[in-house]
């Protein structure tokens, strides 16, 4: 049953506006329908409020979580290949939906467009609307301050006339930092005062410098670069375009703003956690010691940290990673050298346990591929398999298992030095070849299958001794008992080496973010007014009060401070409040 049918039910006035009563002869109100310009102008007030360019933010935060959930092509190409390997079922969908190039996607860029938007459409108008502010008048004095904020009243000074006192308290608001403006009505004069616009400029400031950090990093993106490179201990970089392992170049990067400089590793100090029982082997400190030197000026030995990088050239030099790279020198039947150098070992677990790949291409009957696997501290397991217990060098052991055929790399497709296509070559040795891998410590040499040559471990300490070779020998007896293998393995250092032309940009944008922001905090926006009134009786007195545009807990003390300054304590006069007045109870019991 509705309303209408029931004569008990409570039901709107006939006047409302909802009303479904309609009075004879009244024109009943039609809302006017949205046109395309309406629903615009509707769509970009929706936009341009505080409200969605705080949830923009909101959400351009959230957007970037995957960023450092999964690797990045920008930053990490090798850990996305990694991936792919991984997670060959999930990295093709995460990589539909653009998660491997999370900064640069459509979507985080949409976000980043539409909050740009949002935050120029707040500030402008609000920019306007600040400086009309600051260039108004105070308002004018109210009729009845006793409704106000922390409001008192002080007895007019003996001797002193109330244009005097009116005119001496706009003096003392003027020095505490208000604007003020004096005025008259019904001949009593008053004061009005009012400051804080500093919060406002700090708000406005605090949002403006959002949008320059916005603008920073657009452009440091579209003209800087990042690029990696692993180096190897005694190996150095040239800063040139074909010197880096991968290179991620910004949309509008050129090859001349790459500085022509050097960088050398000389050595990698590792420091690993030896008294904690429960964390033995775990990572304390890693430092690459490196030379770098300008096109035209002297070597400089510097030093890098994981949280420490180094800025050299306009280029900042991050700590990545690092690992061992074994020096493997191979040689055929004839005894000529066909390969010998560093081959960095990528890490597989906390103890460096180390998988690394060789190619000889050439100087072989057929072309000879070996997967190696590095140990710095071989321990067997139970099922017969080694690892490593500790990721310092205690007991090295290389296994390297060996394959012949085409490596495919000669028909021009570029291919991974870190991976090794095995599908299309004969394995010679492990698995189900009946051959035992090859096994060998630093300093020693075994024979490569079928007569093929021989393989050597080197051993790069200073003074190490002539390589062992263990072809016919006992690999346990040809270690000497108590042997320091400290600096028997060269390690490697992998670099991120980034150029951002917006750095100082970025900090100055930050900067004024956070001066801004304090700002808007702590500086309260108030108003305040002292005025002289003729009471029945004929005495004049001074009433004083405020009002906060905001939160200000400490405006009332504020208005009795003023009050006691300018008038004189309230022991001198009779002071009443706006909570506890018996004179304006009436008066409030009324409104």
């Amino acid at each position: 049953m509705s309303p209408q049918s029931d004569p008990g039910a409570p039901s709107r006035p006939a006047d409302h506006i909802d009303s479904t009563e309609a009075d004879p002869g009244e024109t009943p109100v039609n809302q006017p329908k949205l046109g395309f310009v309406g629903w615009l102008r509707f769509a970009w007030r929706q936009l341009t409020s505080m409200r969605t360019a705080l949830l923009l933010l909101l959400l351009l935060a959230i957007a970037a979580v995957p960023g450092s959930l999964v690797p990045q092509r920008s930053s990490d190409p090798n850990g996305v290949t990694q991936y792919f390997d991984d997670n060959p079922r999930l990295a093709p969908i995460l990589d539909g939906v653009q998660m491997f190039d999370v900064y640069t996607s459509v979507w985080f860029s949409a976000i980043y467009l539409l909050l740009f938007v949002s935050l120029i459409g707040c500030i402008i108008p609000r920019t306007k609307h600040h400086f009309e502010a600051l260039r108004a008048r105070p308002p004018r004095t109210p009729v009845r301050l006793s409704r106000l904020a922390g409001y008192t009243e002080r007895a007019l000074p003996e001797g002193e006339t109330a244009a005097a006192a009116i005119d001496s308290a706009a003096k003392q608001l003027r020095q505490s930092g208000y604007r003020v403006e004096q005025y008259e009505l019904r001949g009593e004069p008053s004061v009005s005062a009012e400051r804080g616009y500093l919060r406002e400029t700090g708000n406005l400031v605090f949002h403006s410098a959002l949008v320059g950090v916005l603008v920073a990093v657009g452009f440091g993106g579209g003209f800087g670069f990042s690029g990696q490179r692993v180096i190897v201990e005694g190996q150095t970089f040239v800063n040139t375009l074909a010197a880096y392992d991968s290179f991620n170049p910004g949309r509008f990067f050129t090859d001349t703003r790459l500085t022509p400089y050097r960088l050398s590793l000389e050595s990698l100090d590792a420091v690993y956690e030896t008294r904690n029982q429960d964390a033995i082997g775990q990572p304390i400190d890693f430092t690459a010691h490196v030379t770098v030197q300008g096109q035209d000026g002297e070597p400089e030995d510097r030093t890098v940290k994981v949280n420490e990088p180094l800025y050299t050239h306009g280029t900042d030099v991050y700590l990545l990673g690092n690992g061992y790279a074994p020096t493997i020198t191979v040689k055929n039947a004839e005894g000529d050298v066909v390969f010998t150098d560093a081959v960095p070992f990528l890490p597989q677990d906390a103890n460096l346990t180390s998988i690394g790949v060789v190619k000889v291409p050439d100087g072989m009957p057929e072309q000879l591929g070996m997967v190696g696997f590095f140990y710095p501290t071989q321990t067997e397991l139970t099922s017969g398999a080694y690892t490593s217990s500790y990721p310092d060098l205690i007991l090295p052991v290389l296994t390297l298992n060996v394959y012949e055929g085409d490596l495919g790399i000669d028909d021009g497709t570029p291919t991974s030095v870190y991976s090794l296509d095995t599908s299309t070559l004969e394995q010679l040795t492990g698995g189900k070849t009946g051959v035992d891998s090859i096994e060998l410590k630093p300093g020693e040499t075994a024979e490569l299958p079928n007569g093929l040559g021989t393989v050597t471990f080197d051993d790069v300490s200073p003074g190490a001794a002539p390589a062992v070779d263990v072809s016919d020998t006992d690999a346990d007896s040809a270690d000497a008992e108590g042997r320091n293998y400290a600096q028997s393995v060269s390690r490697f250092a992998s670099f991120d080496i980034h150029h951002d032309p917006t750095q100082m940009w970025v900090l100055a944008f930050a900067a004024l973010i956070l001066g801004g922001l304090l700002v808007s905090l702590f500086v309260p926006r108030r108003r305040m007014w002292v005025k002289a009134v003729t009471k029945p009786d004929g005495r004049v007195v001074l009433e004083y009060a405020a009002l906060a545009r905001g939160e200000d807990p400490g405006l009332e003390d504020a208005v009795t401070g003023f009050a006691d300054k300018h008038a004189g304590p309230a022991a001198s006069a009779r002071s009443t409040s706006n909570s506890n007045s018996a004179a304006d109870a009436p008066e409030k019991s009324s409104t």
